[in-house]
């Protein structure tokens, strides 16, 4: 470690000198002017030597003496040891700053650590982790299981575009909104862009409000001539309105406006001024990935009062510099907990290829995947805070809407299902218009489980026939039996042309004539008959109940039967009916696995040509079994509910749809359904016996509350703010 001085006539001189001595990586440590010319004390950069953290800094022993004899030497030496120490101590960080492994805890406490590293917040997590099945938490440290339905939670909690063209092909006005630097001039032109790619440059106008920042005009106006689209300038005070003379025949028109920061009062006028006139105007909010997640959390709540001030709602947002982001977690974050939907993700300058429909897979694929040292689980500050019961009413709503989500994407009919609520929420008298409307395109339909012709007992109103699609689930809309033609064949004819039914599970079995039918139209189907039906077993004629006495059950499958875990034992014989033809008739014995207790019998006839493969229609039968009693719970909980205005019809479509959702959730295994209904019951906040009478109570709490919150957005629109 040699400190070298060099004296020199001018800079250059004495820097040649360094050089040529030192080399070219030399450390300057001090410089002075002299009456000599100019003064450098160097050395080379390889006589630095890293200090061990633990030993004491190094002190020269010739640094007396230097003091006494030079004072700039002596300042020089302090400089070295302290830039000793510094290096010890960064590559004593660098050592410890790597991100250490997951910790060695159980899955749920993993799933916290590692949404802490990636930037999601504490709430967020203790929302999502809430619902994390107690079969996930059980399995062992290396199971993919945890990690997936993590994925699958946040996924289904980002709300995005469903596709471009909904975007793009919504004619009208759409206004970019942000802070200053966020990137709306360049988004404006992606959009614009992307808008001429798919109609041409004859419809689209770009307008500017931003009269402020220098240029700003120039850069909008250039990219309009690239995309041969006309630009129009607009003060911020000015409305809309006093452009559209200018813009006949314009039927898509995009704003730039002026880049305001959150904190800045104006931003409140400038919303209230795009919507001031007659024209509607559709707000998009940019979100800067690459910035802090207070300074989002601020952006978000400060525009989004504005927007309310206003009148207007403002619940899209765009997120800009992807690229320039070390997490993209953090948006993410704020984007979910304020229910916002995103619309595009850019992640570049150019125009319009850095730009591209928000999937959610792929933004929660990219959020988990870059994670940077834990720090204490704690909530994040937010810029602007809430109260905490605000904050909880917030993550119940994000609770109901992934719920809802989910169960729209999983459950054929869902939405169909949602209209019927919706309905139900009309004055009394254009339900009936708005229920035969709805009702005039049936759900397609791989079959039909048909219910007893009859009132079900204690009950004015018969159990409607439910349909089931080609996974074999239920259909969450179901017929009313009232509404169809009469006798058997009518029905089965009506369901076959308007639904594409092919499968039918029958009640009772039909007249031979009809039997014929099923047969001659190659359809499938199997029915529920009495052990007192009488067949024909090698040319003797027997009732069902002595034909199977003495049969030896060696088969059994599982099969959920009225909300209870239970064994089907089953056989079967080849058999002929009055009119000779062959069919196969069924023995099933449903038992506790437990105990082994028979629970009941039941007996079927199906045709002979579908063999042992009509198993699975067996189990769809009796998990129907279940249905009826759940529409009857479901029925009276919303008798008590409404104010004696809703349609019987509407109450009892409700009743059974929420029936054949909750049916289908309690029969499916995978472990999505798993997920499904741990996040249902958790609406109930406590424990029931019954998993599916349980699960309807929450889907019936799930609706009132869809509900009770559209009413409140609905009211809040007419209060003042």
């Amino acid at each position: 470690m040699s400190v070298k001085r060099f004296i020199g006539a001018n800079s250059r001189d004495v820097m040649r000198q360094v050089r040529e001595t030192l080399g070219d990586d030399a450390l300057i440590l001090a410089n002075r002017r002299t009456d000599d010319g100019i003064e450098i004390l160097a050395m080379a950069d390889d006589a630095v030597e890293p200090v061990e953290t633990t030993a004491a800094p190094v002190v020269s022993p010739l640094a007396p003496l230097v003091e006494a004899q030079d004072p700039l030497q002596a300042m020089s030496e302090r400089l070295l040891r302290e830039m000793q120490d510094m290096r010890a101590l960064i590559t004593s960080q660098q050592a410890t700053r790597p991100v250490e492994p997951l910790q060695a805890v159980g899955t749920q406490e993993r799933l916290y650590q590692l949404l802490d590293r990636v930037g999601f917040s504490a709430e967020l997590s203790d929302e999502v982790l809430k619902g994390l099945p107690e079969s996930l938490q059980a399995l062992d440290s290396n199971s993919d299981q945890p990690l997936i339905w993590l994925r699958q939670q946040l996924t289904s909690r980002l709300s995005v575009l469903d596709e471009e063209a909904s975007f793009f092909d919504q004619t009208g006005i759409v206004a970019l909104v942000g802070p200053t630097g966020v990137g709306k001039t360049t988004t404006t032109a992606k959009l614009a862009a992307r808008f001429v790619m798919r109609h041409g440059t004859r419809p689209v106008a770009l307008v500017t409000t931003d009269s402020f920042r220098i240029g700003a005009h120039e850069q909008l106006r250039i990219y309009a001539r690239l995309l041969d689209t006309p630009m129009y300038a607009l003060d911020a005070e000015q409305p809309v309105d006093d452009l559209l003379g200018r813009l006949q025949g314009k039927q898509w028109v995009m704003i730039d406006t002026v880049g305001m920061s959150q904190r800045d009062q104006r931003v409140i006028e400038q919303i209230a001024h795009l919507q001031g006139g007659q024209s509607t105007v559709r707000l998009v909010l940019l979100l800067n990935a690459a910035s802090q997640p207070e300074t989002l959390e601020e952006v978000v709540l400060r525009y989004r009062q504005a927007a309310r001030a206003a009148g207007a709602e403002l619940n899209d947002c765009i997120i800009t510099k992807q690229d320039e982001a070390g997490r993209l977690a953090p948006v993410l974050d704020i984007v979910i907990r304020h229910g916002m939907r995103v619309l595009f993700s850019s992640n570049g300058q150019q125009v319009p290829e850095d730009m591209s429909v928000a999937l959610p897979e792929s933004l929660i694929d990219q959020a988990l995947a870059t994670q940077v040292p834990m720090s204490a689980r704690t909530a994040r500050p937010a810029a602007v805070s809430m109260p905490r019961w605000s904050r909880d009413v917030l993550g119940q709503g994000r609770r109901l809407s992934s719920l809802l989500t989910r169960l729209r994407q999983r459950m054929s009919g869902f939405s169909a299902l949602e209209a019927v609520w919706d309905i139900g929420a009309l004055p009394g008298e254009l339900q009936d218009a708005q229920l035969a409307r709805q009702l005039t395109q049936p759900l397609p339909a791989k079959g039909v489980v048909w219910a007893a012709r009859r009132n079900e007992r204690g009950c004015d109103w018969a159990m409607p026939d439910i349909g089931f699609n080609e996974q074999n689930a239920w259909l969450a809309l179901p017929w009313l039996q009232h509404r169809q033609p009469a006798g058997w064949q009518a029905r089965l004819e009506t369901l076959k042309e308007a639904a594409g039914a092919s499968t039918h599970i029958l009640p009772v079995l039909p007249v031979p004539e009809t039997v014929c039918w099923l047969n001659e139209q190659q359809l499938t189907w199997i029915s529920l008959v009495s052990s007192a039906q009488r067949v024909y077993f090698h040319g003797e004629r027997y009732a069902l109940r002595l034909l199977f006495n003495e049969s030896t059950l060696s088969h059994h499958v599982g099969v959920r039967f009225r909300g209870q875990y239970m064994q089907l034992w089953t056989a079967y014989a080849e058999v002929h009916n009055e009119a000779g033809n062959v069919l196969l008739a069924w023995y099933g014995e449903i038992r506790d696995p437990e105990s082994a207790k028979v629970v009941t019998r039941r007996y079927w006839l199906t045709p002979a040509h579908l063999g042992s493969e009509i198993l699975s229609l067996l189990l769809i039968q009796l998990q129907g079994e279940g249905l009826a009693a759940l529409t009857k719970r479901a029925w009276q909980q919303l008798k008590e509910a409404d104010s004696g205005d809703l349609n019987p019809e509407v109450r009892l479509l409700m009743a059974s749809g929420m029936a054949a959702v909750v049916g289908h959730l309690d029969s499916a295994e995978d472990d999505a359904a798993s997920t499904l209904r741990t996040d249902l019951l958790s609406l109930l906040g406590a424990r029931r016996k019954r998993r599916d009478t349980a699960m309807l109570d929450a889907l019936v709490y799930a609706f009132m509350a869809r509900d009770a919150i559209r009413q409140l957005g609905g009211i809040s629109q007419e209060v003042s703010i």
